[in-house]
């Protein structure tokens, strides 16, 4: 297949930024996009976040770029991409890509957004990464007739809805079971429904681990969980367990002051607060003090109602100690002191049976979405020959 550079089936053009402190440039009615308004499901873009005017563009002498325009972040980060969907203008993080009639639009977006770590690498700059207007012109992509670009392109399309429909599904997912919550019980905030209020210290065994230093760590045995992999496990993650402690250790450990067991919570205290894994019992672990408290599993209460409420309860006291302050940890403490609810334990399982089972259809079309993301890179690096 023939490969050919985009220099010469491409227009690449940059955008650049009109003077902030000229207020008369600002608040118009012209889109001027930024590289933080791409995402990762970003394919058409219709319309930016700021708005410059008529007045700016006649200053300062900005360039447009077309409709059907590949948009290319090269900075901060490099990789983004999009398809411009009407005249635009842009900042001075993007190499715009205007096409010839040679290569089709949606062709070049699907490449481009297959090789994020190549582009990546094309990266120049001692204080940041960044790629040149000449590096984009000097990339060499294959390029087959326009009708198996346009083939290409529609399968790929098709496949990517799908797995946004399925992205979506999981969202919804999410949303019901929090909705059925707050139909339940109410808001934990307000209380509408008047529950006894109880303090979280006073139902739960709150606390966290024995330290574990550094020169215990060992290449393989027991995993040994922190924030980044509690995270993944609560949702629903597959984790690459890094760091170990010995048989030997976590016995002594569990022999002298216990261990995670099934339906334990344990939370993340710094950097990512609050989140929540319900421990799955499939395996023994140990865990990083100050990094995790741990939450014991009890008949008082359960613990999938128990992760929902804190949830709440926690995203109130991160709300609170942010106003004028920021937050930098959840504190063994500060969840104690939390006020929840003494809701009965047949009402809590209730909403646990109707979580179990949502949970069980998001699992099935987690599946689904990694299949269909399989497929998707499995087509990529058939239609698009790595470069060399």
């Amino acid at each position: 297949m023939e490969r050919i550079k985009l220099g010469e089936i491409c227009e690449i053009v940059s955008g650049s930024t009109p003077k902030t402190d000229i207020t008369e440039y600002w608040d118009g009615n012209i889109d001027w996009i930024t590289p933080a308004e791409l995402t990762d499901e970003t394919y058409i873009i219709r319309e930016s976040q700021r708005k410059i005017t008529h007045t700016a563009v006649q200053n300062t002498g900005l360039r447009p770029f077309p409709k059907d325009t590949v948009i290319l972040s090269s900075r901060a980060p490099i990789g983004k991409v999009a398809i411009a969907g009407k005249e635009m203008y842009c900042n001075q993080g993007f190499k715009n890509l205007i096409c010839s009639d040679r290569i089709d639009h949606r062709y070049l977006y699907w490449y481009l957004k297959g090789h994020t770590d190549y582009l990546n690498a094309l990266g120049r700059g001692a204080t940041f990464k960044e790629i040149s207007k000449k590096i984009v012109e000097n990339i060499e992509i294959p390029l087959p007739s326009l009708d198996e670009q346009m083939k290409c392109s529609n399968i790929l399309k098709k496949c990517w809805d799908l797995i946004l429909v399925h992205k979506k599904q999981i969202e919804l997912y999410d949303k019901l079971v929090k909705a059925r919550f707050v139909e339940m019980f109410g808001d934990p905030i307000i209380n509408e429904k008047r529950w006894k209020r109880v303090v979280m210290g006073d139902i739960c065994e709150i606390g966290s681990s024995k330290r574990i230093f550094e020169k215990e760590y060992v290449a393989s045995g027991v995993p040994f969980y922190r924030t980044k992999e509690i995270v993944e496990l609560s949702r629903g993650c597959e984790i690459s367990t890094e760091l170990y402690i010995t048989r030997e250790r976590f016995e002594e450990l569990k022999e002298k002051y216990g261990v995670p067991v099934e339906n334990d919570l344990l939370i993340s205290a710094v950097g990512t607060i609050g989140i929540i894994w319900v421990v799955d019992g499939k395996q023994d672990f140990y865990f990083k003090d100050g990094n995790l408290i741990k939450i014991d599993a009890s008949t008082a209460f359960d613990s999938l109602y128990m992760k929902y409420l804190l949830e709440k309860l926690i995203e109130n006291y991160k709300n609170k100690m942010s106003t004028g302050t920021a937050y930098s940890a959840l504190t063994i403490s500060g969840l104690k002191e939390m006020v929840a609810y003494d809701v009965p334990i047949s009402l809590q399982k209730r909403f646990a049976a109707f979580a179990q089972q949502v949970e069980r259809l998001k699992s099935t079309t987690k599946k689904s979405l990694a299949k269909l993301q399989t497929l998707q890179k499995s087509l990529m690096q058939q239609y698009f020959i790595q470069p060399k």
